[in-house]
């Protein structure tokens, strides 16, 4: 997340003071993001130093004003025009703990994949709601349109992110039943009486598991519908 140039599209709209800043950030974000003033200042002080903003004297209750420079407007302008590099992925941490689950002692991955099922679907249902109510806020003309308008947008990514979520572990669980039972399938080939093959030269990958009676856990929780 580039807090940086999110302050300085804030700046472009005027002169703001740090506490402000935040404030606003976080009302176009819907807190999805939540800052603190000490980042919010530590960033200031380092846009300031690279000629990005500049401190332009202070409003009626003290508080210093910070304005965009050319400089940044010229980088802001390079930011909404440049897309998001997608070659460096962000480390994902279900990712990285799924692949350091695969062959773990003592860990059943396929529990792991159902607990972080449930979760994701409550968290795509508490994002379905509240999509609900920021469209009735901005069909009734109650809200902030700006800002309310940023916040479902924000919203609907989240929304499509978990719902992608969600696939991709029914995916890792369909993907370890295959595997599983194509390891019990080979294994039991090799130690069939009379079988071409003798002991120990089917799969080497030790005693496989196969898949529990219970199927897999889209039978138990049920992605949330999105309008």
């Amino acid at each position: 997340m580039s807090i940086r140039h999110g302050l300085l599209a804030l700046l472009e709209r005027g002169p703001r003071y740090g506490s402000q800043l935040r404030t606003e950030f976080e009302s176009r974000t819907g807190s999805t993001w939540p800052l603190n003033v000490g980042q919010v200042y530590t960033t200031l002080n380092r846009l300031e130093r690279d000629g990005m903003v500049a401190q332009g004297g202070e409003d009626d209750a003290g508080h210093a004003l910070y304005a965009i420079t050319d400089s940044g407007r010229a980088e802001l302008k390079k930011w909404f025009e440049k897309p998001v590099d997608r070659t460096s992925p962000a480390r994902d941490e279900l990712a990285i703990k799924l692949a350091m689950a695969v062959g773990a002692p003592g860990v059943d991955i396929r529990a792991v994949i159902q607990s972080q099922r449930r979760h994701t679907v409550k968290a795509m249902q508490d994002y379905t709601r509240l999509k609900a109510q920021a469209l009735a806020a901005l069909e009734s003309g109650e809200s902030r349109e700006r800002d309310d308008v940023a916040w479902l947008l924000v919203l609907e990514q989240l929304i499509f992110q978990t719902e992608a979520e969600a696939r991709w572990l029914d995916h890792c669980e369909a993907r370890l039943i295959r595997l599983s039972t194509a390891a019990v399938g080979t294994t039991g080939l090799s130690d069939r009486p009379g079988s071409d093959t003798g002991p120990g030269t089917g799969s080497d990958t030790g005693e496989a598991r196969p898949p529990d009676s219970a199927g897999t856990s889209s039978q138990n929780a049920r992605r949330a519908p999105l309008r």
